[in-house]
Protein backbone atom coordinates (compact mmCIF):
# COMPACT_ATOMS: atom_id res chain seq x y z
CA UNK A 1 0.00 0.00 0.00
CA UNK A 2 1.03 3.46 -0.80
CA UNK A 3 0.02 6.85 0.29
CA UNK A 4 0.70 8.94 -3.65
CA UNK A 5 0.21 12.95 -3.46
CA UNK A 6 0.10 14.83 -6.54
CA UNK A 7 0.62 18.60 -7.14
CA UNK A 8 -1.60 19.04 -3.19
CA UNK A 9 -1.36 23.24 -2.88
CA UNK A 10 -2.75 25.86 -0.50
CA UNK A 11 -2.20 28.94 0.30
CA UNK A 12 -3.76 31.08 3.40
CA UNK A 13 -4.50 34.73 1.30
CA UNK A 14 -1.57 35.56 -0.64
CA UNK A 15 0.93 32.81 1.05
CA UNK A 16 1.31 29.59 -0.57
CA UNK A 17 2.04 27.26 1.87
CA UNK A 18 2.01 24.29 -0.26
CA UNK A 19 3.46 24.75 -3.43
CA UNK A 20 2.75 21.66 -5.69
CA UNK A 21 3.75 18.71 -2.87
CA UNK A 22 4.40 15.28 -4.81
CA UNK A 23 5.63 12.57 -3.44
CA UNK A 24 4.97 8.86 -2.38
CA UNK A 25 4.74 7.53 1.22
CA UNK A 26 5.07 3.33 1.72
CA UNK A 27 3.75 0.82 4.13
CA UNK A 28 5.51 -0.27 6.66
CA UNK A 29 7.19 2.51 7.64
CA UNK A 30 7.88 5.46 9.67
CA UNK A 31 8.57 9.18 7.95
CA UNK A 32 9.71 11.93 9.71
CA UNK A 33 8.90 15.22 8.13
CA UNK A 34 10.90 18.01 9.49
CA UNK A 35 10.11 21.40 9.07
CA UNK A 36 10.93 25.05 10.15
CA UNK A 37 8.05 26.06 12.41
CA UNK A 38 5.59 27.80 9.57
CA UNK A 39 6.83 25.50 7.38
CA UNK A 40 3.40 24.00 6.57
CA UNK A 41 4.05 20.41 8.57
CA UNK A 42 0.06 20.61 10.36
CA UNK A 43 -1.13 22.28 7.59
CA UNK A 44 -0.19 19.55 5.33
CA UNK A 45 -1.89 16.96 8.01
CA UNK A 46 -5.16 19.12 8.43
CA UNK A 47 -5.16 18.64 4.53
CA UNK A 48 -4.71 14.81 4.29
CA UNK A 49 -7.40 14.51 7.07
CA UNK A 50 -9.79 16.69 5.37
CA UNK A 51 -10.08 19.08 8.63
CA UNK A 52 -9.27 21.85 5.73
CA UNK A 53 -9.75 21.45 1.98
CA UNK A 54 -6.36 21.41 -0.46
CA UNK A 55 -6.79 24.07 -3.29
CA UNK A 56 -5.42 21.88 -5.85
CA UNK A 57 -3.81 18.58 -6.34
CA UNK A 58 -5.08 14.89 -5.13
CA UNK A 59 -3.74 12.52 -2.32
CA UNK A 60 -4.33 8.82 -3.39
CA UNK A 61 -4.11 5.34 -1.76
CA UNK A 62 -2.73 2.84 -3.39
CA UNK A 63 -2.88 -1.19 -3.48
CA UNK A 64 -2.67 -3.82 -5.31
CA UNK A 65 -6.04 -4.10 -6.22
CA UNK A 66 -7.35 -0.52 -6.65
CA UNK A 67 -6.30 2.94 -6.44
CA UNK A 68 -8.69 5.44 -4.75
CA UNK A 69 -8.64 9.08 -3.36
CA UNK A 70 -7.88 9.10 0.22
CA UNK A 71 -10.96 9.11 2.67
CA UNK A 72 -10.22 11.05 5.38
CA UNK A 73 -12.08 8.30 7.07
CA UNK A 74 -9.12 5.76 6.71
CA UNK A 75 -6.54 8.33 8.53
CA UNK A 76 -6.13 8.16 11.95
CA UNK A 77 -4.56 11.90 13.48
CA UNK A 78 -2.91 12.31 16.51
CA UNK A 79 -2.95 15.96 17.82
CA UNK A 80 0.16 17.33 19.60
CA UNK A 81 -2.77 18.28 22.38
CA UNK A 82 -5.32 15.45 22.49
CA UNK A 83 -8.75 15.80 21.90
CA UNK A 84 -11.01 13.14 24.14
CA UNK A 85 -14.12 12.83 25.56
CA UNK A 86 -12.93 14.07 29.39
CA UNK A 87 -16.55 13.03 31.29
CA UNK A 88 -15.77 9.52 30.61
CA UNK A 89 -13.34 7.36 32.33
CA UNK A 90 -10.55 5.82 29.70
CA UNK A 91 -12.26 2.29 30.28
CA UNK A 92 -15.65 3.34 29.13
CA UNK A 93 -13.89 5.58 26.03
CA UNK A 94 -11.94 2.37 24.95
CA UNK A 95 -15.50 -0.26 25.29
CA UNK A 96 -16.99 2.28 23.12
CA UNK A 97 -14.34 2.79 20.95
CA UNK A 98 -14.90 -1.03 20.72
CA UNK A 99 -18.27 -1.76 20.09
CA UNK A 100 -18.09 0.82 17.23
CA UNK A 101 -15.17 -0.41 15.70
CA UNK A 102 -15.79 -4.28 15.95
CA UNK A 103 -15.40 -5.18 12.47
CA UNK A 104 -11.53 -4.57 13.09
CA UNK A 105 -11.79 -6.16 16.47
CA UNK A 106 -10.66 -9.94 17.47
CA UNK A 107 -13.61 -11.25 18.94
CA UNK A 108 -11.32 -12.92 22.28
CA UNK A 109 -10.13 -9.29 22.43
CA UNK A 110 -11.54 -6.75 25.56
CA UNK A 111 -10.78 -3.57 26.63
CA UNK A 112 -8.30 -4.56 29.16
CA UNK A 113 -6.49 -6.48 26.45
CA UNK A 114 -5.79 -3.11 25.45
CA UNK A 115 -5.08 -1.26 28.17
CA UNK A 116 -1.91 -3.74 29.17
CA UNK A 117 -0.46 -2.88 25.68
CA UNK A 118 0.05 0.50 26.71
CA UNK A 119 0.80 -0.26 30.47
CA UNK A 120 -2.36 1.83 31.66
CA UNK A 121 -2.84 0.53 35.58
CA UNK A 122 -6.35 -1.05 36.43
CA UNK A 123 -6.84 1.75 38.91
CA UNK A 124 -6.12 4.67 35.75
CA UNK A 125 -8.35 2.59 33.47
CA UNK A 126 -11.69 3.44 35.57
CA UNK A 127 -10.19 7.38 35.94
CA UNK A 128 -11.97 10.27 34.41
CA UNK A 129 -9.72 10.99 31.19
CA UNK A 130 -9.98 14.75 32.13
CA UNK A 131 -7.44 13.59 35.44
CA UNK A 132 -5.53 12.10 32.76
CA UNK A 133 -1.58 13.03 32.03
CA UNK A 134 -1.00 14.13 28.56
CA UNK A 135 1.21 10.95 28.09
CA UNK A 136 -1.75 8.82 28.89
CA UNK A 137 -4.20 10.46 26.88
CA UNK A 138 -1.22 9.57 24.12
CA UNK A 139 -1.66 6.66 25.30
CA UNK A 140 -5.34 6.31 24.60
CA UNK A 141 -4.73 8.04 21.50
CA UNK A 142 -2.96 5.19 20.14
CA UNK A 143 -5.11 2.79 21.46
CA UNK A 144 -7.81 4.45 19.14
CA UNK A 145 -5.88 3.40 16.01
CA UNK A 146 -4.33 0.40 17.41
CA UNK A 147 -8.35 -0.58 17.27
CA UNK A 148 -9.50 1.00 14.41
CA UNK A 149 -6.69 0.15 12.13
CA UNK A 150 -6.59 3.38 10.07
CA UNK A 151 -4.18 2.76 6.93
CA UNK A 152 -2.50 6.02 7.59
CA UNK A 153 -1.73 7.39 10.89
CA UNK A 154 -0.53 10.90 11.09
CA UNK A 155 0.94 12.25 14.32
CA UNK A 156 1.89 16.14 14.81
CA UNK A 157 4.68 16.12 17.40
CA UNK A 158 3.33 13.95 19.80
CA UNK A 159 5.84 12.90 21.66
CA UNK A 160 6.97 17.11 22.38
CA UNK A 161 6.02 17.52 26.00
CA UNK A 162 5.50 13.77 27.28
CA UNK A 163 8.47 12.81 29.92
CA UNK A 164 11.08 10.43 28.94
CA UNK A 165 9.56 6.57 30.23
CA UNK A 166 6.31 7.39 28.71
CA UNK A 167 7.83 8.52 25.30
CA UNK A 168 9.84 5.89 25.23
CA UNK A 169 6.99 3.79 25.56
CA UNK A 170 5.11 5.23 22.68
CA UNK A 171 8.24 4.59 20.44
CA UNK A 172 8.39 1.30 20.87
CA UNK A 173 4.77 0.98 20.10
CA UNK A 174 5.11 2.63 16.96
CA UNK A 175 7.56 0.68 15.93
CA UNK A 176 5.78 -2.37 16.41
CA UNK A 177 2.35 -0.38 14.70
CA UNK A 178 4.18 0.58 11.53
CA UNK A 179 3.88 -2.97 9.42
CA UNK A 180 0.60 -2.84 8.50
CA UNK A 181 0.25 1.37 8.39
CA UNK A 182 1.82 3.85 6.58
CA UNK A 183 2.79 6.56 9.37
CA UNK A 184 3.91 9.93 8.93
CA UNK A 185 5.37 11.87 12.27
CA UNK A 186 5.78 15.50 12.26
CA UNK A 187 8.33 16.98 14.59
CA UNK A 188 10.53 19.82 14.92
CA UNK A 189 13.26 17.66 16.65
CA UNK A 190 15.92 16.28 14.43
CA UNK A 191 17.20 13.55 16.98
CA UNK A 192 13.82 12.27 17.72
CA UNK A 193 13.01 11.90 13.84
CA UNK A 194 16.48 9.98 13.16
CA UNK A 195 15.85 8.10 16.73
CA UNK A 196 12.64 6.51 15.54
CA UNK A 197 12.28 7.07 11.80
CA UNK A 198 13.02 5.08 8.88
CA UNK A 199 12.98 7.86 6.32
CA UNK A 200 13.66 11.60 7.53
CA UNK A 201 11.47 13.45 4.53
CA UNK A 202 12.35 17.89 4.73
CA UNK A 203 9.47 20.31 4.25
CA UNK A 204 10.83 23.43 2.90
CA UNK A 205 9.82 26.00 0.38
CA UNK A 206 6.13 24.11 -0.06
CA UNK A 207 7.57 21.24 -1.02
CA UNK A 208 8.58 17.76 0.01
CA UNK A 209 12.22 16.39 -0.12
CA UNK A 210 13.36 13.08 1.02
CA UNK A 211 17.05 13.44 2.68
CA UNK A 212 19.51 10.39 1.17
CA UNK A 213 18.83 7.63 3.45
CA UNK A 214 22.87 7.01 3.61
CA UNK A 215 24.07 10.61 4.99
CA UNK A 216 21.26 9.94 8.18
CA UNK A 217 24.69 8.29 10.16
CA UNK A 218 27.05 11.39 8.65
CA UNK A 219 28.64 13.11 11.55
CA UNK A 220 27.63 15.73 9.80
CA UNK A 221 23.56 14.81 9.45
CA UNK A 222 22.28 17.80 11.16
CA UNK A 223 24.61 20.96 9.58
CA UNK A 224 23.49 18.95 6.36
CA UNK A 225 20.03 19.34 6.83
CA UNK A 226 20.30 22.74 8.62
CA UNK A 227 21.73 24.40 5.03
CA UNK A 228 19.04 22.52 3.35
CA UNK A 229 16.35 24.03 5.88
CA UNK A 230 17.88 27.13 5.78
CA UNK A 231 16.74 30.69 4.21
CA UNK A 232 18.52 32.08 1.42
CA UNK A 233 18.22 35.57 3.07
CA UNK A 234 20.02 34.14 6.41
CA UNK A 235 23.43 34.36 6.98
Amino acid sequence: MQLELRDVRKAFDDKEVLNGIDFTFDQGKIYGLIGRNGAGKTTLFNCLSGEIHADAGEALLLSEEQKQPLDPERVGYVLSTPILPEFLTGYEFIKFFIDVNKDHVPADKKADDYFDLVQISQDDRHRLIKGYSHGMKNKIQMLCFIISKPPVILLDEPLTSLDVVVALEIKKLLREMRQDHIILFSTHILQLATDLCDEIVLLNDGKLEQVDHSIIGDPQFEEKVISLLKDENEA
